[in-house]
């Protein structure tokens, strides 16, 4: 039997594709995400669309700082965010892996189609 503490990751949560992965897990982060490909934003430009505070906006950029898709600069008293893209060619790479598989079982359904007569009289 093992014990986990509270508050404790799995070591496999610490990777940086699963912290890619938790992120966008989170259709509000995705959002934002796609806010700040327009460009750097504040944490009011960024929580505007959304009905929530701007610390509980600040917790979703922390989460998304974490997995490396946003940085957060310095500008007098604001502190705009960027969107770095780079973790997202990561999830892109391990889900090409997959696209490869599909379409490899999609060529051999076509194969098989194609052995099947296409003429109601060969039918039993």
């Amino acid at each position: 039997m093992s014990t986990v503490a509270l508050g404790a990751r799995p070591a496999e949560a610490r990777d940086p594709l699963s912290l890619v992965f938790a992120a966008l897990a989170d259709p509000t982060r995705r959002a934002m995400l796609t806010r700040l490909r327009r460009g750097p934003a504040t944490v009011a430009e960024i929580g505007e669309p959304f009905d929530m505070t701007g610390p509980a906006v600040s917790k979703h950029l922390r989460v998304l700082e974490r997995a490396g898709l946003v940085t957060r600069g310095r500008v007098a008293q604001s502190r705009p965010a960027t969107l770095q893209a780079e973790p997202m060619k990561q999830v892109a790479e391990w889900a090409e892996e997959f696209r490869e598989f599909w379409e490899q079982r999609y060529d051999r359904l076509d194969d098989y189609l194609r052995t099947m007569s296409d003429d109601p009289e060969d039918s039993p």
